[in-house]
Protein backbone atom coordinates (compact mmCIF):
# COMPACT_ATOMS: atom_id res chain seq x y z
CA UNK A 1 0.00 0.00 0.00
CA UNK A 2 1.71 3.67 -0.95
CA UNK A 3 -1.14 5.88 -0.63
CA UNK A 4 -2.33 7.06 2.92
CA UNK A 5 -4.62 9.70 4.53
CA UNK A 6 -4.75 11.93 7.45
CA UNK A 7 -8.23 13.00 9.03
CA UNK A 8 -8.06 16.20 11.66
CA UNK A 9 -11.50 17.43 12.97
CA UNK A 10 -10.87 21.20 12.71
CA UNK A 11 -14.57 22.13 13.69
CA UNK A 12 -14.38 26.21 13.19
CA UNK A 13 -11.55 26.37 11.73
CA UNK A 14 -11.48 28.04 8.30
CA UNK A 15 -8.78 27.32 5.82
CA UNK A 16 -7.34 30.81 6.96
CA UNK A 17 -6.85 29.34 10.04
CA UNK A 18 -4.95 26.29 9.22
CA UNK A 19 -1.47 25.93 8.34
CA UNK A 20 0.28 22.68 6.85
CA UNK A 21 3.81 22.28 6.58
CA UNK A 22 6.38 19.36 5.88
CA UNK A 23 10.27 19.27 7.12
CA UNK A 24 12.82 16.60 7.62
CA UNK A 25 10.45 13.79 7.56
CA UNK A 26 7.40 15.40 10.39
CA UNK A 27 4.12 16.61 8.93
CA UNK A 28 3.06 19.43 11.40
CA UNK A 29 -1.07 20.65 11.25
CA UNK A 30 -1.43 23.65 13.30
CA UNK A 31 -4.65 26.04 13.76
CA UNK A 32 -4.74 29.46 15.23
CA UNK A 33 -8.45 30.19 16.00
CA UNK A 34 -9.30 33.91 15.09
CA UNK A 35 -12.11 35.69 17.42
CA UNK A 36 -13.79 37.25 14.20
CA UNK A 37 -14.94 40.42 16.08
CA UNK A 38 -16.83 38.12 19.25
CA UNK A 39 -14.27 39.02 21.84
CA UNK A 40 -17.39 40.93 23.89
CA UNK A 41 -19.70 38.02 23.13
CA UNK A 42 -20.46 36.36 25.53
CA UNK A 43 -21.76 32.50 25.62
CA UNK A 44 -24.13 30.66 27.75
CA UNK A 45 -22.67 27.68 26.27
CA UNK A 46 -20.22 26.95 23.30
CA UNK A 47 -20.10 23.66 22.12
CA UNK A 48 -17.02 24.19 19.67
CA UNK A 49 -13.91 25.02 21.92
CA UNK A 50 -11.70 27.87 19.96
CA UNK A 51 -8.31 26.93 20.96
CA UNK A 52 -5.12 26.77 19.08
CA UNK A 53 -3.63 23.34 18.44
CA UNK A 54 -0.63 21.85 16.90
CA UNK A 55 -0.18 18.20 15.70
CA UNK A 56 3.27 16.53 14.33
CA UNK A 57 3.42 13.62 12.19
CA UNK A 58 6.52 11.30 12.05
CA UNK A 59 6.15 10.78 8.07
CA UNK A 60 7.81 7.44 7.06
CA UNK A 61 10.99 7.58 4.31
CA UNK A 62 10.03 8.95 0.63
CA UNK A 63 6.55 9.87 2.08
CA UNK A 64 5.35 12.98 0.14
CA UNK A 65 1.97 14.96 0.54
CA UNK A 66 0.01 14.95 -2.47
CA UNK A 67 -2.90 17.48 -0.95
CA UNK A 68 -5.39 18.54 1.87
CA UNK A 69 -8.96 19.32 1.23
CA UNK A 70 -11.09 20.76 4.20
CA UNK A 71 -14.96 20.05 4.15
CA UNK A 72 -17.57 19.57 6.77
CA UNK A 73 -14.86 20.30 9.81
CA UNK A 74 -12.48 17.60 8.54
CA UNK A 75 -9.32 18.28 7.07
CA UNK A 76 -8.19 15.64 5.11
CA UNK A 77 -4.26 15.06 4.32
CA UNK A 78 -3.36 12.73 1.38
CA UNK A 79 -0.03 10.95 1.24
CA UNK A 80 1.71 8.63 -0.83
CA UNK A 81 4.75 7.20 -0.71
CA UNK A 82 6.88 7.16 -3.91
CA UNK A 83 9.93 4.96 -3.77
CA UNK A 84 12.62 5.85 -5.98
CA UNK A 85 13.55 3.37 -8.74
CA UNK A 86 17.02 2.46 -7.13
CA UNK A 87 14.90 1.25 -3.61
CA UNK A 88 12.19 -0.69 -5.55
CA UNK A 89 12.04 -4.50 -5.52
CA UNK A 90 13.22 -5.96 -8.69
CA UNK A 91 12.99 -9.44 -10.35
CA UNK A 92 16.21 -10.97 -11.05
CA UNK A 93 16.77 -13.27 -13.91
CA UNK A 94 17.84 -16.96 -13.92
CA UNK A 95 19.48 -18.31 -16.68
CA UNK A 96 20.21 -21.74 -17.01
CA UNK A 97 23.18 -23.70 -18.34
CA UNK A 98 23.00 -26.75 -20.56
CA UNK A 99 23.88 -29.63 -18.34
CA UNK A 100 27.55 -31.09 -19.25
CA UNK A 101 27.58 -34.50 -20.98
CA UNK A 102 27.79 -37.47 -19.11
CA UNK A 103 31.55 -38.43 -19.00
CA UNK A 104 31.50 -42.41 -20.98
CA UNK A 105 34.40 -43.86 -19.42
CA UNK A 106 36.27 -46.49 -21.78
Amino acid sequence: MNAYRIVVAVAGFSEADLNITQKEGELQVSGNATSNGEADTEYLYRGIAGRNFERHFQLADHVKVMGANLANGLLTIDLQRELPEEKRPHAIPITAEASPKAIVQQ
